[in-house]
């Protein structure tokens, strides 16, 4: 049976926060200019910070092995899915 876990779905939408942040942090630091790279800058270090903070905050030993690997997973299997619908549906396109 199939139990719901608010902590784990929780640190889920912290994970996908923080990686998001980073990337798009850093993006925006290495292409900005001015004071959208001193943004970037902010966001990649607020996703750095993140997981280091629910790390300490959480189980210790468990956030990694209980949440931040398996949320990578969870992103990785989306984003391999997202991409391979994306690439049939040009391939549909294309040959029309």
């Amino acid at each position: 049976m199939f139990t719901w876990d608010w902590l784990l779905f929780l640190y889920i939408i912290l994970a996908l926060l923080a990686l998001s942040f980073i990337v798009l942090g850093a993006l925006t630091a290495y292409f900005g200019s001015g004071k959208s790279r001193a943004a970037g800058a902010i966001l990649l270090i607020v996703g750095i910070l993140i997981p280091v903070i629910c790390y300490f905050l959480s189980w210790k030993g468990h956030f990694i092995d209980e949440i931040l690997l398996p949320g990578l997973l969870y992103i990785g299997g989306g984003l391999i899915g997202a991409v391979i619908g994306f690439l049939v549906f040009l391939a549909i396109i294309m040959k029309t």
